[in-house]
């Protein structure tokens, strides 16, 4: 950390706002709000607090942090969700998204236009939808004109040269037939644009009755060519209204969001659900790549967050359902409160009818993730890559090592010892394959008979269960871990059955089984790449399981047992400090701020103790 970022950290406010991390070439990498800025981006730069390897890695490259004081954390969602679209930062969630949306816009003035488009543009047009299929936007748009008579074209309507006994090329073809709403009167033009609105809002139900309503007052006033055009208006609502999908018996407006992840494709799919009068109105789906080693509260607070305070569609419903908890969900109640003037609340439902829309939300966003996988292995299927053809000619293998098991061990001065194994197929992880282990047999730092105990472990398994076969088993470390492997396969006569290797750290060699000297692979070559790539996950997903059961003791021995200090908070302080001995370093009133009067003392004294 270059001292230049030590002195800005110094020097920020304990101020709401968004704070902006770039590299040495000025290139950002990451953006990020905060209630107070000078605790949030020095967390970032602490030793004590537990950081995964993403955001270690992107602390390495930070050479520059810039801030934007805002007034409220709400202001400081809307300029971070701007920012990073914007800037598109390395280490932000970001969306992949197959297609553009089709929305319905009505634009401003004293004519407002109605119309299909996938461009948003920011000049104070309304955008509706977005609809996750374009036959749902056209049947939208055909409900308008006919209940309305009004023109849904996608350009500008002009007045038409009739004597010429055709429309001006840039017209609207619904102008040449009589049926635009050019020059309808003012007044009546702007009610019916409201009914447009309530319309695709969802306010179906409302609207016909007031329709309705309007139909019986000029009936009664022997307005009967007026009465016969709101008939028909009513008619075509109706029709509009019982094609839609009930999905809930309260008449009330929700949004449901869910997040379902593939950890084997490297994806997450969000789903949307809009409810209105119990009737869902729309529903669309958003991919977040960049997802490693995040978890699903941080990628429900993204999906939520970037949906409200993007191109902002209809009205702010009355509740909020998710799948998962927000982190921080203060920001965003008070945004949707600042928009809608009164509480939106948002809830994670358990059980009921709230929850079977939940589910339902989520088996859409499995299923959109299962028809990216099929498209992704179709296009893969009869492709072998490079890498996996090299390292057969380098190691001389018998066969293709398309399937690699690798295998890891980690413990702390012989405690807490776990071990990991990761899968990888054609060259690329297949998490929903990888194990983890605690060693039950083994006492103290031996890595040799750890690494016995897990390889028999796992190859028994594989032979008992007959599941598939590794093309190699790869193991992290030189001869004597390579021979504590081959021991152990030796053990369940399952030393035929695939190649092994050993891959040392220090010089990266290749140790083979009955030779002497090791194999050296070209440094450049994707072959070695390789195989450092699934040493070094195997490496990343053992110690996390190890730093987990480690935190774990170290939260039921350390904090839980002080007067008071339950589970929640214990895990409330480890997320604001970082570990047990941070805690202890802090002063009375930082604990009492966080903490309260009484058990902030509690807990500072039993520390110090």
């Amino acid at each position: 950390m270059s001292i230049s970022v030590e002195e800005k950290i110094a020097h920020l406010p304990f101020s709401p706002g968004v704070y902006q991390f770039k590299d040495s070439r000025g290139n950002y990498l990451y953006v990020g709000k905060a209630k107070k800025l000078r605790n949030r981006v020095r967390s970032y730069f602490q030793d004590s607090r537990y950081h995964d390897g993403r955001i270690k890695l992107m602390v390495s490259k930070i050479e520059d942090v810039e801030v934007i004081v805002t007034d409220s954390e709400a202001e400081a969602l809307i300029l971070e969700n701007n920012l990073i679209k914007k800037h598109q930062p390395r280490y932000n969630i970001m969306y992949r998204d197959d297609k553009s949306y089709p929305y319905i816009c009505i634009t401003p003035g004293q004519k407002p236009r109605v119309y299909p488009t996938r461009t948003v543009v920011r000049d104070g047009s309304k955008y509706f939808g977005p609809y996750d299929h374009v036959g749902h936007m056209r049947r939208m748009l055909e409900t308008i004109r006919k209940a309305f008579g009004l023109c849904t074209c996608a350009v500008s309507p002009k007045m038409v040269d009739k004597s010429r006994g055709a429309p001006k090329w840039h017209s609207c073809f619904d102008d040449y037939l009589q049926n635009c709403s050019g020059d309808w009167d003012d007044e009546e033009y702007q009610a019916t644009i409201e009914k447009v609105e309530r319309l695709l809002s969802g306010k179906t139900g409302d609207l016909i009755r007031e329709v309705k309503e309007e139909m019986e007052i000029a009936s009664q006033a022997l307005e009967f060519e007026k009465a016969a055009r709101l008939r028909d208006s009513v008619k075509s609502l109706e029709k509009y209204n019982q094609k839609m999908k009930i999905v809930a018996n309260k008449e009330v407006h929700r949004d449901v969001f869910a997040i379902d992840v593939d950890e084997e494709l490297g994806e997450a799919c969000g789903v949307l659900f809009k409810i209105r009068e119990g009737k869902l109105i729309g529903k669309f789906n958003r991919f977040l790549k960049n997802i490693e080693d995040r978890p699903r509260s941080v990628m429900m607070q993204s999906f939520v967050e970037d949906y409200y305070t993007g191109q902002m569609v209809g009205a702010i419903p009355d509740e909020v359902y998710l799948s998962d908890q927000m982190e921080e969900e203060d920001p965003l109640l008070e945004y949707l409160w600042e928009q809608r003037g009164k509480k939106v609340p948002i809830h994670v439902p358990q059980i009921g009818e709230k929850k079977h829309l939940i589910e339902m939300a989520i088996t859409n966003a499995r299923l959109n993730l299962g028809e990216r996988k099929l498209e992704k292995q179709k296009a893969e299927r009869d492709r072998i890559p490079q890498a996996v053809k090299d390292l057969k000619e380098y190691l001389k293998l018998d066969r293709l090592p398309r399937r690699i098991e690798c295998f890891d061990n980690s413990n702390t001065q012989g405690t807490d010892p776990v071990a990991s194994m990761v899968c990888f197929v054609d060259g690329q992880p297949r998490k929903s394959e990888y194990k983890r282990f605690k060693i039950k047999t083994v006492t103290g730092a031996d890595d040799f008979a750890s690494m016995k105990e897990i390889v028999r472990r796992r190859y028994s398994k594989v032979k008992k269960e007959k599941l598939q076969v590794p093309d190699l088993i790869l193991i992290d470390g030189g001869k004597g871990q390579l021979n504590a492997a081959l021991e152990a396969l030796d053990e369940i006569e399952f030393r035929d059955a695939c190649d092994v290797a050993g891959l040392a750290k220090r010089l990266e060699e290749v140790f083979l089984p009955g030779k002497f000297d090791p194999i050296m692979i070209p440094k450049t070559s994707s072959a070695l790449k390789l195989l450092q790539r699934a040493r070094d996950e195997a490496h990343r997903f053992a110690i996390t399981y190890h730093r987990q059961k480690r935190s774990k003791r170290t939260l039921k021995t350390e904090l839980t047992e002080i007067d008071g200090v339950g589970d929640k908070t214990a895990q409330k302080l480890l997320k604001e400090f970082g570990s047990v001995n941070q805690i202890k370093k802090e002063n009375l009133e930082t604990l009492q701020e966080l903490l309260g009067e009484k058990l902030g003392e509690r807990v500072h004294s039993h520390l110090q103790e």
